[in-house]
């Protein structure tokens, strides 16, 4: 499978909507509770995708069962890397491993085999990712680093776990469909189990907000799934990650966090990666 404009403009589309998202759950005053709002909401939002597309195939359910677990685990480690550290120290980290890790797995479980040149694009993007993360206050910050880097491996594991997912489904839209319809609901009920009437009001508050989220959080991961349908993993997976590029940018106008040198050199590294990777 090749990586075509159509697909490359997507992904790239998609890094906006998913940067976009994680933006409003750390400026948000209560981000465990904002996490979870907006995915329940996304839960919501797939319940006509559903009825328009229908059900996946039955060799889909153990992949989409096993996402929402996982899914779980990523939501906590979320919202905790966002509650000790700053968007632009802890959403570089925790995307930058995450391709390296994904190239990695893919080439064993789906058996994928990238050229010298996408291998040098992907790496590329991870070290930019990476720098632009990476700095002096990350020193200062040992439970965001930790929270970050756990959900790298997370976000490996899902990624992996749904292009297998979406690939034996034989159709993108009824996987997605059916991932965002039960993939909010885990996570809000713990949240509730913890916080009761709170998060009643909270979302009373937050929805507005709180659907854009949803809505931006749904089209960003859906695109990558079709994404991986029709080009390798491993090279959708780091794509994906130039969404860091747009969270920076959100981070410096909209939450004030400094815009520095190391982050323009780091950015200069994944431009790189990215051509890199369309030209492989």
């Amino acid at each position: 499978m090749g990586l075509s404009w159509s697909v490359f403009g997507a992904v790239l589309f998609g890094a906006l909507l998913h940067a976009s998202w994680n933006a409003l759950v750390k400026s948000s005053t209560d981000k465990s509770l904002d996490m979870a709002v907006i995915h329940l909401i996304g839960s919501a939002l797939a319940v006509p995708l559903v009825a328009l597309v229908g059900w996946p195939s039955a060799a889909a359910w153990p992949f989409i069962a096993t996402s929402v677990v996982i899914h779980i685990g990523y939501y906590i480690a979320t919202t905790q890397a966002y509650k000790h550290g700053d968007l632009g120290l802890t959403y570089p980290l925790m995307r930058g491993v995450a391709p390296l890790l994904v190239a990695l797995s893919a080439t064993f479980t789906l058996h994928e085999t990238l050229t010298p040149l996408a291998w040098a694009g992907i790496f590329g993007i991870s070290c930019g990712v990476l720098v632009l993360g990476l700095s002096r206050h990350a020193l200062h910050a040992p439970k965001a680093v930790g929270f970050a880097l756990i959900n790298a491996v997370i976000i490996a594991i899902y990624t992996v776990v749904d292009a297998l997912g979406v690939r034996a489904s034989g159709n993108a839209l009824q996987y997605i469909a059916a991932l965002f319809l039960l993939d909010g609901w885990p996570f809000a009920l713990l949240m509730f189990a913890r916080r009761g009437r709170a998060m009643g009001l909270y979302a009373r508050q937050r929805w507005p907000v709180a659907t854009l989220g949803a809505a931006a959080s749904l089209g960003s991961y859906g695109i990558a799934l079709w994404a991986m349908t029709r080009a390798p993993v491993a090279t959708v997976a780091a794509l994906r990650e130039t969404s860091v590029l747009f969270a920076v940018l959100i981070g410096a106008w909209l939450l004030k966090e400094a815009f520095t040198l190391r982050r323009m050199l780091g950015t200069l590294a994944i431009v790189g990666g990215v051509m890199a990777i369309r030209l492989a």
